[in-house]
Formats: C-alpha cells, structure tokens, sequence
C-alpha cells in the first residue's frame, strides 16, 4: 500500500466539499479532496437549479459543480478521483484509505460524504430521474407551477413537502402504502386540511409512466389490489435520506440515523481534527446553499485547529 501525509484531507465532493476546497486552499492548507463514489454530489443529478445565489438564469446541476471544482482548482485544491474505503482516527495524524490501495496521514479531515436519497427500486423512477421524478420538493416544486403531482411517502418530511407543493401544484396526491401515516398528529392533519391534497392509503407505485418525461403513475391498492393509473408531470419520493457515513461508524459520534454530531455553532466531532459538513450531518435543510455554507465553516475551522497546533503558520 502506498503512503503520502497532507495537512488538510477532505473526502467527499459537492456543493460542502467544493466550498471547503476553496476556502483551505485560500487559507493556504493545500488540500487533497477525494471526489468519491458521485463526483460532484447529488447534483450531479438534477437537471435545473435556479435557487443559489449568483445564477440568476438558474444553472445545470453538473456544470454547477463543474463552476465549483475549478473554483476550487484555480487556488489549487488537489482535486482527485477515489473512494475513502476506511479511516482510523484512533491516534493522530488520522490516517485515511483511499480505494483501498493508498493510505494517506493527515493533520485535520473535513468530512463532505453527503447523502442519498431513497428511492422505491424501480426502473422506470431511475430512467426518468430528473426529468420529472424529484427527491427534493423544495429543489424542484417550482418547475411544477399549476400542474399536477404526486408525492410518495407517509412521514414527517411527506407531509411537510406535500405541503408544500400544494402551494404550487393544482393537485398533489400523496401516495401511503399503510392504511395509516406515520407522521406527527400536527403534519397529518395540515396534510388533510389543504384541500387540493388528496391521500390514497394503502397503495403502493408500481410504475412512472412516460418515455422522456413524466406523464402519469400506476398505482395499486395493497389491499384490494385494484391498479389504476393517476395523470400526473412529476414524482416526488420522501421516504428519507440515507447519510454516507458507514465508514465513520465507531469513531465519530453520530445520531440513531447515522449523521455525524457536530459542536453547535461549528463543524467539529467527537474527534480532534476531524470535521464534518454538508448532508453528512445535515437532515435538516439539505439544501446546495447551507451545505456550501457549513463546507465554509469546516474549512474555517480546521484552519484554526491547525495554527493553533502551529502546524501551520
């Protein structure tokens, strides 16, 4: 296996791990970043963005991440393809794998591994993401001014983001594979009071209908087993976000769903020198702009950890 020691190592890419780029090569930390399993991050699979700051025509999801990774480049981020396959932050310098061949030691770790959404498994969701099926109603509700849409899930989020689109949307129906929801009394019945919100329990999606974009579902009733098909232009799935945290699971503290815990008001962990930002400990906004922000905050404070242990100037 081969070796290398870097002061700054950041794993993960996107909008956190761009941004941390940018600003610990400004700080003159010379980072390696690691791009990981999706350069680029989660979008680099959406099509339109139009609600960050700076892109007043709306932006391409990957040219966007493009824009930020010679961002990053031109203060000279080591910008590289690979995977962290492990980490072992038990002593220090931390020591981190990369595709499992390459270990490298460093002196502070910015975590930016985001999340992934969940999605229902089928082929016809995955063909036409982006292109009318969403995992994010505050990202792309707008596109669906006046139009109808369905929305799958039955938690918290659903609710808040079938809410939501109900705002935009002429008709919104929310898909519940259980004759029940699982979401607080408060979400349930905002859902339930907005008329153009219409529930169907027990059903489950089968398939998105259209060949380039979205045109319809079909939807079956678990227990009648009833299909039918729901003219519908866009998808949406809230069953929940997936951390990619797995390797970090022993050494940092993170909470009962797998996101890294992080100081109030910093990017710090449990462990000294490492950090975290973006998606990773964010189930809250999951937003490009708040994960560019705290991948700011990561970068700010390894910069201090690092000239307070005067391994830098």
């Amino acid at each position: 296996m081969t070796t290398e020691k870097t002061h700054c190592l950041i794993i993960g890419s996107g909008p956190a791990g761009y941004t941390a780029a940018i600003y610990a090569s400004r700080a003159g930390l010379k980072p390696v970043l690691y791009q990981g399993g999706q350069p680029g991050g989660q979008l680099t699979i959406t099509n339109d963005v139009e609600n960050f700051p700076g892109y007043p025509d709306g932006i391409q999801g990957p040219e966007m991440m493009m824009d930020f990774q010679r961002q990053a480049e031109r203060f000279g981020a080591d910008i590289r393809i690979g995977l962290a396959t492990s980490v072992d932050f038990s002593g220090y310098p931390h020591k981190v794998v990369i595709d499992e061949t390459h270990e490298i030691t460093a002196d502070a770790v910015i975590i930016a591994t985001g999340a992934s959404a969940k999605w229902l498994g089928l082929e016809s969701e995955s063909r036409l993401n982006g292109s009318g099926v969403s995992a994010c109603a505050v990202c792309d509700g707008f596109f669906f001014r006046g139009q109808e849409v369905a929305i799958v899930g039955a938690g918290d989020t659903a609710c808040e983001e079938a809410t939501y689109l109900s705002k935009l949307c002429k008709k919104v129906y929310m898909l519940v594979r259980r004759d029940e929801m699982r979401a607080s009394t408060i979400m349930q019945n905002r859902v339930k009071n907005t008329p153009n919100i219409e529930v169907l329990y027990n059903t489950q999606t089968l398939e998105v209908l259209g060949e380039h974009a979205v045109e319809g579902i079909r939807v079956e009733n678990i227990a009648t087993k009833e299909q039918k098909e729901i003219a519908v232009t866009g998808f949406f799935v809230a069953i929940g976000h997936e951390p990619n945290t797995g390797i970090f699971k022993g050494q940092l503290t993170m909470d009962e769903n797998g996101y890294i815990i992080t100081e109030k008001g910093s990017a710090r962990t449990n462990v000294e020198g490492v950090f975290a930002c973006g998606d990773a400990q964010d189930h809250v906004y999951r937003q490009a702009i708040t994960a560019a922000g705290t991948g700011c905050m990561a970068a700010l404070d390894a910069e201090r950890f690092l000239a307070a242990k005067e391994i830098i100037a």
